[in-house]
């Protein structure tokens, strides 16, 4: 599942490669968290193991994928 996470004062958005068996419901519930200021980092983990800290004040926007998709082609 890709999840798409806009930064403020960054024009491209940090792509992130979640596992095909992420908890959507979960990860929805830490990203209305960071949006809400409950936490002061998103913490994520993607599919290849790697942990991604963003700083939660940063965060513009959200984008998340249908399960199972993987982006096919360069870049």
């Amino acid at each position: 599942m890709e999840l798409r996470i806009g930064i403020a004062d960054n024009p491209q958005p940090i792509t992130v490669n979640l596992p095909d068996d992420a908890d959507r419901e979960n990860i929805k519930a830490s990203v209305e968290a960071a949006l809400n200021g409950k936490v002061p980092v998103l913490w994520l983990t993607d599919d290849k193991g790697r942990e991604i800290a963003v700083t939660a004040s940063r965060v513009t926007h959200v984008e998340m994928g249908p399960p199972g998709s993987h982006p096919i082609g360069f870049g």
